[in-house]
């Protein structure tokens, strides 16, 4: 697999490698050991699988403080997958990486802890398939405002279809109960 850095250190996109012939292909979408080297240090005890249609717009969630990292993909169709760091005192605090992931671009994407997440879709129809290195709890929830001005994240859709949920959140400026940054 390759590793490519992105403009938040501690988000990375992993590019698994594919062995293909005419039959199809095969990838290997996770080995524990290789995926030390990023960060991936909790073993993951939970997969998810989502199907959106085009212009769903899911997130920006975290969860505090039972933290959860994520190791997310695409099994059908294209995304743009974004992570922006809410970590209070943090360098990078409030800057986003937005990676389009596909099916034919194979790529994953790890969110470590203490970022929020979100995606949206870009093809007909997306299954999103993301594996966390903790359980969901509801308790600890946080949904950041998917189009906070202070984010600036320019998700390339004009107007995406949001949850209830997703299109009441708060700021990130208005939200107390934010991770802090331990670097």
């Amino acid at each position: 697999m390759q590793i490519v850095a992105t403009s938040l250190p501690e988000v990375r996109i992993i590019e698994p490698k594919r062995f293909g012939d005419e039959r199809g292909f095969f990838v290997e979408m996770f080995q524990a050991q290789r995926y030390l080297s990023i960060g991936a240090t909790e073993p993951f005890v939970q997969d998810n699988l989502s199907r959106s249609s085009k212009g769903v717009l899911r997130g920006l969630h975290l969860q505090n403080p039972n933290a959860q990292s994520k190791l997310v993909s695409v099994l059908r169709g294209r995304v743009l997958d974004v992570a922006v760091d809410v970590r209070r005192g943090s360098p990078t605090f409030g800057k986003s990486v937005a990676v389009e992931l596909s099916e034919d671009n194979g790529r994953q994407l790890f969110v470590p802890r203490g970022f929020a997440h979100g995606f949206v879709v870009l093809s007909d129809v997306a299954d999103f398939f993301y594996k966390c290195d903790n359980f969901y709890s509801p308790a600890d929830e946080i949904t950041v405002r998917w189009n906070d001005p202070a984010l600036a994240i320019d998700w390339r859709v004009a107007e995406p279809t949001v949850s209830a949920r997703d299109a009441g959140a708060p700021l990130l400026r208005n939200i107390d109960r934010l991770p802090v940054y331990e670097g």
